[in-house]
């Protein structure tokens, strides 16, 4: 067990810590509003990764495999869910005391990594070289567990350096260059998810 876990961190660490989707969305969002705001986001990302983790794990993959349309729709709403949050990061005003920009929520966090196809993806290819058949149902929860919480650390990562990085531009007059900015990143990411 031990060394199929080592294996199975080893396999997600590129995937996990590379810029991508979720990384670059909580780096963002630890950048304009600072670390602590990202909490909620996070762990409604991560409560719902372990969600979505099980249910491919437990057979959901066959599902979509079957009807590939699902996998289109999902990766659709996904950009267009993105591009929305880089448009109102975008128009967001200045840091101190602005009623228009608030951190993303738990919903946001949820939202997001269920509307993520490569997500699925990762998850779906990670199950088929680390689960064999016969393999116990607990063993997909080891595996979900170990995903997710890999996942959580890298997010850390990401939103500590997005939140260093800008804490020198949390001022009004630097606010809304940064809101640009960071809007900017995310609506790339949003056509990188629609286009890849």
């Amino acid at each position: 067990m031990f060394q199929i876990i080592t294996a199975l961190i080893i396999f997600l660490f590129p995937l996990a810590y590379s810029p991508g989707p979720g990384n670059m969305f909580f780096a963002a969002n630890g950048a304009r509003f600072g670390f602590r705001s990202t909490i909620p986001a996070n762990i409604g990302y991560h409560v719902a990764t372990w969600i979505v983790t099980l249910a491919i794990g437990l057979g959901f993959a066959r599902a979509v495999d079957s009807q590939p349309q699902v996998f289109g729709a999902l990766k659709i709403a996904g950009s267009v869910y993105v591009l929305w949050l880089a448009w109102k990061m975008f128009r967001s005003g200045a840091l101190a005391g602005d009623r228009v920009a608030k951190p993303a929520s738990f919903i946001d966090g949820v939202v997001l990594l269920i509307l993520n196809p490569k997500a699925y993806v990762i998850i779906a290819l990670m199950f088929t070289q680390f689960l064999a058949p016969g393999d116990p149902r607990g063993f997909v929860v080891v595996i979900a567990t170990v995903f997710t919480i890999n996942n959580l650390i890298a997010f850390i990562v990401w939103i500590t350096i997005g939140d260093q990085i800008a804490a020198r531009f949390r001022t009004p007059d630097t606010a809304r260059k940064l809101n640009m900015m960071f809007g900017v990143i995310l609506a790339g990411v949003a056509i990188w998810m629609l286009l890849s």
